[in-house]
């Protein structure tokens, strides 16, 4: 890095600006130096890693190299940010954050085998550790924009991958070697960044290939497949279709990966989105239960409508639940409880329905710490053990008591939950 380190804050777009022509330019981007702010952030936790090395007896004068760093990257679109009563630039509604935290800092000392770690964030997913590296004006959905400005950030990461920083801490100079984690990333933006089709797509899943249909034959039995480098392959493939197949040959060769990944991923599962999707499901089977679904076929909207507001009336006056447009993380917390299936049962008019309702989410209360936790193997680790068992007999009760909605379909997160988190 420079010796003039303190590089501000610079245009997002970094020479890219010929190429943006329908909004002022300099409005659209403002980021960091991804190794400026790398630096900074190293300064900052500077006696956090000097406290570190004191704490376990190593000898600062001796740690001068062998620092790894392991950094989690995140990027995620923030909705609506439209001026309320503009006169500024016209700018797109929407914009996008790119930011990282820095999670571990470990020291291989000299002569030793194992390394020692010396800093370790102790709350990884709160505000205060994570830090912006670049904002933008853009629509999480408009490829070309996010690629052209996000372009910049991946080569200063790929530089800095191959690379060694030197930085003078506690007073002496010491070399650190970067891992990027890009696990910051709900769904959405893993399939964008990595070529995949959207979210509608037959290939449901960004960690395997299973398609929709598979994942609802086969709900517990899938390991994670997909990498960064074989999207890239795959992406190859679909660009030159070297075997010269149909549409639908080639697509089921490289199961949806239709663009160039650009951005490397590490497979992770979106805990809050995981609430929220699996949350939809459950207010949907509640209805459908609360009809009697089982024993109808294609009942009429309207019968499906009576049923919605049975069940917000009843919602509503036992648990105080206000019926939301979008189903979100608050609502998705109260919905997913004891009370509430209690509350549901009572609209239940079969003894065995309302049983198997209930152990449907007493098996989803056993499941869920696990991927809420940080780190389930020291908060839950009876829930950890008995994941498996759980998810399996979970997808039995789908796949038999509620199988008129799991046949031959089964939605994203509902999958990821039963097959990925074991």
């Amino acid at each position: 890095v420079s010796s003039s380190w303190n590089v501000g804050i610079i245009n997002g777009l970094s020479g890219w600006t010929v190429s943006v022509d329908d909004v002022p330019a300099d409005t659209i981007a403002r980021r960091f130096r991804y190794d400026v702010a790398l630096v900074s952030t190293l300064k900052d936790l500077e006696e956090d890693i000097m406290e570190g090395l004191r704490e376990r007896g190593l000898d600062d004068s001796t740690c001068t190299s062998g620092f790894t760093v392991v950094v989690k990257e995140s990027c995620d679109g923030m909705g609506d940010v439209s001026e309320k009563h503009g006169g500024g630039p016209a700018v797109p509604e929407k914009a996008v954050r790119f930011s990282f935290t820095v999670m571990s800092i470990t020291v291989q000392a000299e002569g030793e085998e194992e390394a020692v770690t010396i800093f370790q964030e102790q709350k990884p997913n709160s505000e205060l550790s994570c830090r912006p590296l670049c904002l933008m004006f853009v629509d999480e959905s408009d490829h070309e924009m996010l690629t052209a400005i996000l372009g910049p950030v991946v080569a200063e990461r790929k530089a800095m991958k191959e690379s060694r920083l030197i930085l003078s801490i506690g007073g002496l100079l010491r070399s650190f070697r970067f891992y990027f984690r890009g696990t910051g990333y709900d769904e959405k933006m893993v399939r964008e960044l990595e070529g995949l089709e959207a979210s509608g797509s037959t290939y449901i899943c960004t960690l395997c290939d299973s398609t929709r249909a598979e994942a609802s034959q086969n709900m517990v039995l899938h390991s994670i497949t997909r990498s960064h480098e074989e999207n890239l392959e795959r992406y190859e493939i679909w660009r030159t279709n070297p075997f010269s197949e149909s549409a639908d040959e080639l697509r089921d060769r490289v199961k949806g990966v239709s663009a160039k990944p650009f951005m490397e991923t590490q497979p992770t599962l979106d805990a809050l989105h995981c609430d929220i999707g699996n949350a939809t499901e459950f207010y949907k089977i509640f209805q459908d239960e609360i009809g009697e679904m089982y024993q109808k076929n294609n009942p009429p909207r309207e019968e499906r409508r009576r049923w919605r507001s049975i069940l917000d009336k009843q919602l509503r006056k036992k648990l105080k639940l206000k019926p939301v447009m979008r189903m979100n993380g608050n609502y998705a917390r109260r919905l997913m409880t004891h009370e509430a299936v209690k509350v549901v049962c009572e609209l239940v008019p079969s003894e065995e329905r309302r049983k198997a309702l209930t152990e449907l989410m007493e098996l989803y209360l056993q499941m869920k710490p696990v991927w809420r936790s940080t780190c389930p193997a020291r908060d839950c680790p009876d829930q950890l053990c008995r994941y498996s068992f759980n998810s399996q007999r979970f997808a039995e009760l789908l796949s038999t008591t509620f199988k008129y909605r799991y046949e031959g379909k089964i939605t994203n997160y509902l999958h990821k939950t039963l097959a990925h988190v074991p």
